[in-house]
């Protein structure tokens, strides 16, 4: 059976049997009318491969991955420590007596500790790190012949099938 196909080239967009397909740089979507957001991994992750011209070995990847955790980590802190915009106030989280709590109840019980907001300038330093992140997450991904996409959409599916349980 043979699809009849039309391309808009510039906006990568084609018909096959009357649907729409948009076609990102990894693969062809069969989804239909696929979201920005979506496609936006794909780009990304093409963007990465073509970008990464020094540190193409696994091991400078594998590094910098790690690095780049270290730096949203130290970036962390020094909003703690150096700006104080927000504080780190941990003690030990307090349950009621009887102990007998589902999960979705002891989620009402848990704090994350902080307090206060990012200031501006903070929040920048830790989105580019964030940013740098994603970069060398996207190359690893590349090197070991992975889609990030992909494995977002699978961890979304575990996450929605396992709800509280997931990674609990």
């Amino acid at each position: 059976m043979q699809a009849s196909m039309a391309t808009e080239p510039d906006r990568g967009v084609r018909r096959v049997d009357g649907a729409v397909r948009i076609r990102g740089p990894v693969r062809w979507c069969r989804e239909g009318v696929q979201r920005m957001k979506d496609l936006l991994w794909d780009e990304f992750q093409d963007a990465v491969q073509q970008g990464l011209v020094r540190h193409r070995s696994i091991l400078d990847v594998v590094s910098k991955f790690q690095e780049a955790g270290i730096r949203i980590s130290r970036a962390l802190v020094k909003s703690v420590t150096s700006c104080g915009c927000i504080r780190i106030n941990a003690q030990k989280n307090q349950f009621p007596p009887s102990g007998n709590l589902s999960l979705q109840e002891l989620r009402t019980y848990m704090n994350d500790h902080l307090e206060g907001e990012l200031c501006a300038s903070c929040r920048e330093v830790i989105e580019e790190e964030f940013g740098r992140l994603l970069f060398y997450t996207a190359a690893l991904a590349n090197l070991l012949d992975l889609n990030v996409y992909d494995i977002l959409i699978k961890e979304n599916k575990k996450l929605a099938a396992l709800g509280l349980y997931h990674l609990s």
